[in-house]
């Protein structure tokens, strides 16, 4: 969307390219249930901010986080994302 577009544009350090990739993969990285509450809405450097529904989902994604970190980047090629911040915000579906 174009928000999305927007806030990629705002972090101009390199490798925002490639991370907005992320937007593409995130359901084949995280499955379907997971992509339905919880989405990527910002990045800040190495560090991808992520909306999921209800605290629920934060903390059952933490437990995840380490290994989403890692899909994430086997998809990018690269060790582009180095931390995974969940907070409760819009998911859009």
């Amino acid at each position: 969307s174009e928000n999305i577009r927007k806030t990629i544009q705002t972090y101009r350090c390199e490798g925002d390219a490639e991370l907005a990739k992320i937007w593409d993969f995130w359901e084949d990285t995280v499955g379907e249930s997971i992509a339905q509450n919880a989405r990527p809405a910002a990045f800040k450097g190495r560090l991808l901010l992520v909306h999921v529904t209800n605290p629920i989902w934060i903390q059952h994604l933490q437990f995840e986080k380490s290994l989403i970190i890692k899909k994430l980047n086997e998809f990018l090629g690269k060790k582009l994302l180095e931390d995974i911040k969940f907070q409760v915000g819009h998911v859009e579906n």
